[in-house]
């Protein structure tokens, strides 16, 4: 069929940039979700403007971002605001309906994206949710409605084509990014006013005839998302885009045009004429859609330094060659076949159809299993760096070892020790789980078990060493036993009822039963653990821990918890809110947390610069210096986790303490004036892991759909994208890398004998040390693991997001022991000679 006039189309609830352009999208395009950069290449939309149809937009404003300078008109609406249900729905709805009227447009495309924030925010089995579900439903329905009034012949929209679909699908729980069916596959509704001239050979009508529950008739089948601008840009009649290698579909096609639901005779002559019409033109189209690609892969083939094999071109080019040949030989001959009898040309066009669709499914195919490019050298480079940066570790560690007479055994010599071999075998048994796609799934379930095995062995050392430490091993392996729980019920996030607008933790679901109680007890107990934590703290200083500017700095903690829990009880529903003051407890309150929290940090950072430290108790020096700046980012972390930061925290102070109190690091008192030490590599470990455990149990995961979009809008309702990262980085890694590589010095500073400043600093570096090597070998691991299964069915899904986050929490790891190292070693004091004497 050659349209006469152009076919419009209504596109409702979003379109990614794969679908516009053609082409494979590729795992790095995950980097455009956020401030996405203007699509260069060559897509629909720049198809459609190139040839004169007039597009008007209104929705996500990510379209403007992708599509600065396509639309005639259009209506954006910010986008980001993961708390914001209506704001871009009610936009659509207010200007969708209008536009229906109007003759100034040829596609007209409306994103509405209640339902995606609503699945993040509130889950899928929410009331919020149904509640945009039945909107959506009056808004199709209204404009069905309009549709169908003017689609007579001579109509404004007689020739009009409608598409409601969606770019992605969701989890139980609302979340995307994954690779599972319910994430990748979504939901798409034609429908087309036209009359039925003819109808469709049941060879490429693939649709399965259901009853609604109206007893109307539905024709289902699937697309792939491949075939999506190739399928449109033959109904519009406008050129392919440039980098598509999509096969248009026959029953969008037949819709588009009107001849899909035909029920005549197709015995008879007249209506065979019809078909061989419809089938002419289908072929037709499939010829310039296989020449389209097939000039793609030469040019690509031709430009890229990788390409396909020439075993692979050859087989296309035969492929292509034999077809083209067909159509040759049916465009010579088809009146005189058209003359003989009517039933001639249908096996022909049959046979030509089929291999044109022959060649370009053998192309897609070959797309999907050979475009991604590894470049092996890079990769090789890749690796070369990592493992030169853990021998330099390595080296690192051996010679401040050896200059400062620190040894890894308990008994002082150089060899290897117990707790340095179950060290090694703990960081080596978690690099090899990394291999299998299954235990990267069950990671944080993995570290817990690690940490549980570490804690055992402690308990054996306890008895056989009668250090009568029993009681901490135990609370030890009760926390991780707790937290494995946790990890379990947080990764399944399927609980019904579960709140992620509140930030519950995963084991403190909401009541929905009625019970009014329950329900406030819920909500008071992440606020009775702020307080707890705030008489830690009060306790801390009290006791003469923290002493001139430090001791100042964890009051402004305590000061911060105390808006914290106000924020929190401002928000209980069975309380009267009359008392609660305005908007303080949604975005005032979370705005002053993080002016706290900046402040806090800027008067420590020139206190280093500025102060020359008069006290010689290096140790006590080195505790307060922690304890403030620890205090400093609490506050910050615990308010982005939500009502589960407090417990949370409670439960990383105690495992800490028992890490501290079950380890190693030892000083002989008969060498204190030589700095002779002991450092356990296993307590160091055991802190690494810790952090693993929390970055879990905080309801995260090494995939984006992990990542509490959510928690990025705290005191904000709009959209700053450097704003929004940070938030989102600290929530993120604020328990898991941020307190833990901060704390790293109570490793070394708790203990009963005082020291010099070169031994505490010297031990600390090695700590130090110890915690980089450990982060770099497993992200090593992550990326060997990667590249044995970069072919592998879930290389996208699972094994490189795993890898990134993994590279950007060693990123991240290298610059915050880099920030510790100036903020603990750089300081200005009395001169060393000084200190010696001392």
């Amino acid at each position: 069929m050659h349209f006469s006039h152009p076919t419009d189309i209504v596109a409702s609830l979003g379109l990614m940039q794969g679908i516009t352009t053609g082409g494979l999208p590729t795992f790095i395009d995950v980097g455009n979700s956020f401030g996405a950069p203007a699509i260069t290449e060559d897509n629909l939309l720049h198809q459609l403007v190139q040839n004169g149809k007039r597009v008007v937009m209104m929705g996500d404003d990510t379209w403007m971002q992708l599509f600065p300078h396509h639309f005639e008109r259009s209506y954006p609406f910010p986008s980001f605001n993961v708390k914001d249900l209506d704001t871009v729905d009610n936009g659509c709805i207010d200007h969708l309906i209008p536009s229906l009227y109007q003759e100034d447009w040829d596609v007209l495309i409306a994103h509405f994206l209640g339902v995606d924030h609503a699945g993040h925010i509130f889950g899928v089995d929410s009331v919020q949710m149904l509640e945009k579900l039945e909107q959506y439903n009056v808004v199709l329905q209204k404009v069905i409605e309009v549709l169908k009034s003017q689609s007579e012949t001579g109509g404004l929209h007689e020739n009009t084509f409608l598409l409601v679909m969606g770019d992605h699908g969701q989890t139980i729980n609302g979340d995307h990014g994954g690779g599972g069916p319910e994430e990748v596959e979504t939901s798409i509704f034609a429908m087309s006013f036209k009359q039925p001239p003819s109808s469709i050979p049941s060879k490429y009508n693939t649709l399965s005839g259901e009853s609604d529950l109206d007893k109307k008739n539905l024709r289902i089948s699937s697309i792939q998302q491949l075939d999506f601008a190739a399928t449109i840009s033959a109904l519009l009649g406008i050129p392919f885009p440039f980098g598509s290698i999509g096969h248009v579909n026959p029953e969008l096609y037949a819709l588009g045009a009107g001849t899909l639901n035909f029920k005549g005779v197709v015995e008879n002559c007249e209506n065979q004429s019809k078909l061989e019409e419809w089938m002419l033109n289908y072929a037709n189209v499939l010829c310039m859609n296989s020449w389209q690609v097939k000039r793609y892969i030469d040019v690509y083939s031709a430009s890229s330094v990788i390409g396909f094999s020439s075993e692979d071109l050859f087989h296309i080019a035969d492929l292509y060659a034999q077809a083209a040949e067909k159509w040759v030989s049916h465009t010579k001959n088809f009146f005189t076949y058209k003359n003989e009898s009517c039933n001639t040309v249908l096996p022909a066009l049959e046979r030509q159809i089929d291999a044109y669709s022959n060649f370009l499914a053998s192309v897609a195919e070959l797309a999907r299993s050979k475009w991604t490019e590894f470049n092996l050298k890079l990769m090789a480079i890749g690796f070369g760096i990592m493992f030169l940066s853990i021998c330099i570790h390595i080296l690192a560690i051996t010679k401040v070892k050896r200059q400062n007479a620190i040894s890894f055994s308990a008994s002082g010599d150089s060899g290897i020790s117990f707790g340095l071999f179950l060290a090694c075998f703990i960081v080596a048994i978690r690099a090899c789980s990394f291999l299998s796609n299954s235990y990267i799934l069950e990671e944080g379930k993995v570290a817990s078990f690690l940490l549980a095995t570490s804690g055992i062995v402690k308990l054996r050392d306890s008895i056989k060493k009668k250090k009568k430490m029993v009681l901490e091993v135990i609370v030890f392996l009760l926390v991780i036993t707790i937290c494995r729980l946790t990890i379990e019920v947080g990764l399944s996030k399927q609980t019904p009822g579960f709140d992620f607008s509140k930030f519950y933790p995963s084991w403190m679901l909401r009541s929905t039963y009625g019970l009014p109680v329950l329900s406030f007890i819920t909500e008071i107990v992440p606020v009775i653990f702020l307080m707890l934590l705030a008489i830690f703290l009060y306790k801390a200083i009290s006791s003469g821990c923290s002493e001139g500017l430090c001791k100042y700095v964890a009051m402004g903690s305590i000061l911060s918890y105390m808006l914290i829990a106000f924020h929190w009880v401002s928000e209980i529903n069975i309380l009267s809110p009359g008392w609660v003051l305005g908007g303080i407890g949604r975005n005032l309150v979370p705005r002053i947390i993080y002016a706290i929290g900046f402040a806090q940090l800027s008067l420590l950072m020139f206190h280093q610069l500025f102060n020359r430290e008069k006290s010689f108790d290096w140790k006590k020096i080195l505790v307060d210096k922690t304890v403030a700046v620890l205090s400093s980012c609490s506050s910050t972390i615990i308010i982005l986790l939500g009502k589960q930061g407090p417990l949370v925290s409670v439960a990383a102070i105690i495992g800490g303490y028992c890490i501290m109190r079950l380890g190693d690091i030892k000083h002989d008192a008969n060498n204190k004036g030589t700095g002779n030490s002991t450092i356990d590599p296993l307590t160091v470990t055991q802190w690494s892991i810790l952090g693993v455990c929390l970055f879990f149990c905080t309801g995260h995961w090494c995939a984006f759909d992990g990542l509490r979009y959510g928690a990025a809008f705290i005191g904000f309702d709009e959209f700053v994208l450097v704003r929004q990262a940070i938030l989102l980085t600290i929530d993120t890694f604020g328990l898991s890398l941020i307190l833990p590589i901060f704390g790293l010095p109570f490793l070394v500073a708790c203990c009963r004998t005082e020291y010099r400043k070169h031994v505490i600093f010297t031990q600390l570096s090695l700590v130090y040390l110890l915690y980089g090597l450990i982060m770099a070998t497993t992200v090593t691991a992550t990326m060997v693991c990667v590249a044995i299964h970069r072919r592998h069915l879930m290389v996208w899904g699972l094994f490189a997001p795993k890898f990134v986050f993994d590279v950007v929490g060693l990123v991240l790891t290298d610059f915050l022991i880099c920030l510790a190292s100036l903020y603990y070693f750089g300081h200005n004091s009395t001169p060393q000679k000084q200190i010696d004497e001392k």
